[in-house]
């Protein structure tokens, strides 16, 4: 049996400036639908990626800022690039012996950490 992780949902405190962000990072939106009053749902899934991110009104009582993410890349230098290019502060790459690491925040305080992985070189 095959389980595929499908979709994660972020908590943030402004949709469209979220919405922006990732799109500006490179995800790919999905789909956004205001569902009824109190409900828009907003997919946007990473370049590459099986699964998606959630966002939106009414779709998690979690509180901004309190997601944690990790994503695999191929090459952390890379993707550190492509962030610092579209203007997102983004540590130095973090050299570990399971992988070398980026971190970065989006605008609500989300953490996300690109993991890059010799054994899998194609993130």
């Amino acid at each position: 049996m095959t389980w595929k992780i499908e979709l994660v949902p972020v908590p943030v405190t402004d949709v469209d400036r979220a919405k922006a962000f990732y799109q500006r990072i490179g995800f790919t939106a999905d789909v956004d639908r205001q569902v009824r009053e109190g409900l828009r749902f907003v997919q946007l899934t990473p370049p590459g990626s099986a699964c998606s991110i959630v966002i939106g009104d009414g779709i998690t009582a979690k509180v901004p800022g309190t997601q944690e993410i990790q994503v695999v890349v191929a090459d952390a230098e890379a993707a550190r690039k492509q962030l610092l290019d579209v203007g997102v502060e983004a540590g130095e790459v973090d050299p570990q012996p399971w992988g070398d690491f980026v971190y970065f925040q989006d605008p609500d305080g989300n953490r996300w950490s690109l993991q890059a992985i010799a054994a899998r070189p194609n993130g």
